[in-house]
């Protein structure tokens, strides 16, 4: 009898393991914004569900570093449903004190960009696997807007004298 329930046991988690499972990936992460509490950025994350229904996202839990140093980490708590059959964009923001951001300095000044880099986990709960977690990473830098951008002076002259 304990050889049946254990065939049992391997045939389920067998079928489990052969499930489609959702998808994702990070397309974008970016300045988002600026305001007196803070540096807001943002995540745009892609999720494609391969079932027909709907899957509820419990939350998704964020970690950035910069510089090597991490500097903001958080969960974002029932952001919603992934759509069935499609893949759906999320918006993942993440606000940074400015006091954070000034213990950057060095980092900034070096080559005016921010080096990053962030980890998400997706929790998913599937039908009949339960909470599923998609891990995400993405390493890369995000360039700062310069005194010439806020003012206008975005290059465009310097490369019609060139013509």
């Amino acid at each position: 009898m304990a050889g049946l329930i254990d065939k049992a046991k391997n045939f389920v988690a067998e079928k489990i393991a052969d499930m489609p499972k959702p998808e994702a990936n990070i397309e974008d992460f970016d300045l988002k914004g600026v305001n007196k509490e803070g540096v807001t950025y943002s995540a745009k994350v892609g999720v494609m569900n391969p079932y027909s229904q709907s899957i509820p996202i419990c939350e998704i839990t964020y970690l950035l570093r910069c510089d090597g140093r991490e500097i903001l980490s958080g969960t974002i708590a029932d952001p919603g449903s992934i759509r069935g059959k499609e893949t759906t964009m999320l918006d993942v923001p993440m606000k940074v004190p400015h006091s954070i951001i000034v213990s950057l300095a060095r980092d900034i000044f070096r080559d005016w960009d921010i080096d990053y880099e962030l980890q998400l986990g997706l929790v998913i709960d599937l039908p009949i696997i339960g909470n599923f977690t998609i891990p995400l990473s993405s390493k890369g830098e995000i360039k700062l807007p310069s005194i010439r951008d806020f003012f206008g002076g975005g290059g465009g002259e310097e490369e019609e004298k060139k013509e």
